[in-house]
C-alpha cells in the first residue's frame, strides 16, 4: 500500500461533505471584485470625481497597508485591481488555511482521522486530501471571481489576471497551512501559526508599499509577488510562476514533515502543564486558557503601533510631495492639520477593528470548551453559568482594550515627536475613544455564543461589517445611514472643536443590549452535547 492510497475516495467524500465550507470565501472574494466594476461608473462618473478619489486615497497612506498601491484609479478595472488585489488574495489565503487545517489536524483532533486510518488509507492520504481541497477551493474562487467580474463589465485580461492572483495566493497558503499542520500540536495552534504568518507577511507587504521601500523588500515577500502583476495597467503574468514554485517547494517540506511526525502530535510538542493545579477561580481559568494568545497579540499590537506611528511621522512629507493632495488643499477642502487628524482617526479605527478579532476568538473559545465537554463539569460545582460566562466576557473586552491602548500609546509617542500639530495626549485620547466601538463588535460575538451558538460563524459579522463599511464604504459613497451600521462610524474626532459624544453613547447602549442577549441566552439554553 502506497502512502497516498485511498486519496481519491477520501477527496470525493470530503468535497461532498465539507465543500460548502469553501463557498463563503468564494462568495466574499467574488462579491468584492464584482461590486467594484459595477459601482465604480455610478459613484465616479466624471474625471473630476476620479481625481478626487485618487487624492483621497493618496491622502491616507493607511489605506495602502490594506489595499496596496493604487496604480490607476481612472478606470473600473484599475479601481478593481487596487481595491481587490491584496484584499482578495488575503481572503483566498484565509479560506485555504482553514480548509487545509480542518481536513488534516482538525480531523485528528476530533478522532475522525483515527477511524479513517483503521481502513485502507495511506499515511499521506489525509494530508494530500487537505492540500487538494485547498488547491481546488482556491482555483474555484479564482474562476468564479473572474467569470462573474467579466459578466459585470470587467475587462477579460485584467479580471482574469486579478482572479489568478487570488488563486495563486490561496495556493501559497495552502502549502503554508500544510506545514503548520505538521508543526502545531493541535488544529488551533496550526491555524494560529498559518494565519500569523499570513498576517505578518500582509503587514510587511503593506508597509513596504506605503513607504516606497526598496524593491528587494517587495520581492523578498511572497505576497509582494502578486502586486507585481499590476492588473489593468502592466498586466504581468510571469510573477505568478514564482508563486507556483513557492507552493511546490513548501508542499514538499510539508509531506516530508508529515512522514516523520507521530499521529495526533505536532513536530513542536506542547509544554507540559504545572505539576499541581493552581487555578482557583473561573477568572484565572479564563486567563490561563487564553494566556498564549494574549501575549502574542500584545506583541503584535506593539508592532502595529510602530508601523502606524511611522506612517504618522511621514504623513507631512506625503502632503508636500503629492500634487493631487496639494490641489485638494488649495481648493480649501481641508487643512493639513485636518487631514492629519482624519488620518489618525482612520489608523486607530483600523487598529480597533483588528483588536476586535482576538476578542471574538476569546468568545469562540468558550464555545469550543463547551463542545469538548469541559464546561459542564465546571458549572456542576458552585460556579454558576453567569459567573463563568462573565469571566470570559470580561477577558474578551479587556484584551482588545489593552491592545488598542498599547498600539495607541506607541502611535502617540511617535506622532507627538513629529511636526504634525498633535500631542501625545491628543492621540491617546483618540485611541481611548475608539475602544467603545471595539466593545460593540465583541458584544456581537457575546450575543451569538450565548444565545445562538449553532451559528457561531455569525460571531464574525461585527468584524466583517466594520471592516467593509469603515474602509470600503466611503470609497463607494454609501449613505450615512448605511455607514452608521459600523460602530466605528460613531467614533468622534476628538481633535475637532465639537467632537460630540452622542455616537459613543448610542453604541454603548447597543453593546449593553447585545450583552443582555448573550447572558440571558447562556443562562437558559442547553449546553452542547
Amino acid at each position: 500500500m502506497s502512502a497516498v492510497t485511498g486519496t481519491a475516495p477520501l477527496l470525493r467524500t470530503s468535497l461532498k461533505h465539507e465543500g460548502r465550507l469553501i463557498a463563503p470565501w468564494v462568495v466574499l472574494a467574488t462579491a468584492l471584485s464584482a461590486s467594484s466594476v459595477l459601482v465604480y461608473p455610478w459613484v465616479f462618473p466624471t474625471v473630476h470625481d476620479r481625481q478626487g478619489l485618487a487624492a483621497t486615497i493618496g491622502a491616507n497612506p493607511a489605506l495602502g497597508l490594506i489595499f496596496g498601491p493604487a496604480n490607476d484609479l481612472t478606470t473600473a478595472d484599475g479601481f478593481n485591481a487596487w481595491r481587490c488585489l491584496a484584499l482578495g488574495g488575503f481572503l483566498a489565503a484565509l479560506g485555504a488555511v482553514f480548509t487545509v487545517v480542518r481536513a488534516t489536524r482538525g480531523a485528528e483532533d476530533s478522532g475522525q482521522a483515527e477511524l479513517l486510518a483503521s481502513g485502507v488509507l495511506g499515511r499521506g492520504a489525509r494530508l494530500l486530501t487537505g492540500v487538494a481541497m485547498g488547491l481546488v477551493g482556491s482555483l474555484a474562487l479564482g474562476v468564479v471571481s473572474a467569470l462573474v467580474t467579466v459578466a459585470c463589465g470587467g475587462g477579460w485580461q485584467a479580471s482574469f489576471l486579478l482572479a489568478a492572483t487570488f488563486t495563486a495566493t490561496g495556493w501559497m497558503f495552502t502549502a503554508v497551512a500544510a506545514v503548520a499542520a505538521q508543526l502545531g500540536s493541535d488544529a488551533r495552534t496550526a491555524t494560529s501559526m498559518a494565519v500569523g504568518t499570513l498576517g505578518v507577511l500582509f503587514v510587511l507587504r503593506g508597509f513596504a508599499d506605503s513607504i516606497d521601500a526598496p524593491a528587494w523588500t517587495v520581492w523578498a515577500n511572497p505576497l509582494g509577488w502578486t502586486t507585481k502583476t499590476q492588473p489593468a495597467t502592466v498586466d504581468n503574468w510571469w510573477p505568478l510562476a514564482l508563486t507556483v514554485v513557492f507552493t511546490a517547494l513548501v508542499l514538499v517540506a510539508a509531506f516530508a514533515l508529515g512522514a516523520r511526525r507521530d499521529f495526533g502530535q505536532g513536530a513542536i510538542p506542547p509544554k507540559p502543564g504545572p505539576a499541581r493545579g493552581t487555578t482557583r477561580s473561573v477568572w484565572a481559568l479564563a486567563l490561563r486558557l487564553n494566556r498564549g494568545p494574549v501575549i502574542t497579540w500584545t506583541g503584535a499590537f506593539v508592532l502595529l503601533g510602530v508601523v502606524f506611528g511611522y506612517f504618522a511621522t511621514s504623513v507631512t512629507d506625503l502632503f508636500s510631495s503629492d500634487s493631487a493632495i496639494q490641489d485638494v488643499l488649495a481648493a480649501g477642502a481641508a487643512t493639513p492639520e485636518a487631514l492629519v487628524s482624519a488620518f489618525l482617526v482612520t489608523v486607530l479605527s483600523l487598529v480597533g477593528i483588528i483588536a476586535a478579532v482576538p476578542g471574538v476568538q476569546t468568545m469562540l473559545k468558550v464555545r469550543t470548551e463547551e463542545t469538548e465537554d469541559r464546561v459542564e463539569p465546571l458549572i456542576a460545582t458552585a460556579t454558576t453559568r453567569p459567573r463563568y460566562y462573565a469571566a470570559n466576557v470580561a477577558l474578551a473586552f479587556a484584551g482588545p482594550t489593552v491592545y488598542v491602548l498599547v498600539a495607541g500609546t506607541v502611535v502617540a509617542a511617535l506622532a507627538s515627536r513629529a511636526d504634525l500639530g498633535v500631542t501625545f495626549g491628543d492621540v491617546l485620547v483618540q485611541a481611548a475613544a475608539t475602544v467603545p466601538a471595539v466593545w460593540t463588535v465583541v458584544a456581537v460575538a457575546v450575543a451569538v455564543v450565548g444565545a445562538r451558538p449553532k451559528v457561531a460563524l455569525a460571531a464574525w459579522l461585527g468584524v466583517l461589517a466594520s471592516f467593509v463599511l469603515t474602509l470600503l464604504g466611503p470609497t463607494f459613497g454609501l449613505a450615512d445611514w448605511v455607514l452608521a451600521i459600523s460602530p466605528f462610524w460613531h467614533v468622534p474626532n476628538t481633535a475637532a472643536a465639537n467632537p460630540g459624544l452622542t455616537g459613543l453613547a448610542g453604541i454603548t447602549l447597543v453593546t449593553a443590549v447585545f450583552l443582555a442577549i448573550g447572558f440571558a441566552g447562556f443562562r437558559r439554553r442547553d449546553l452542547a452535547r
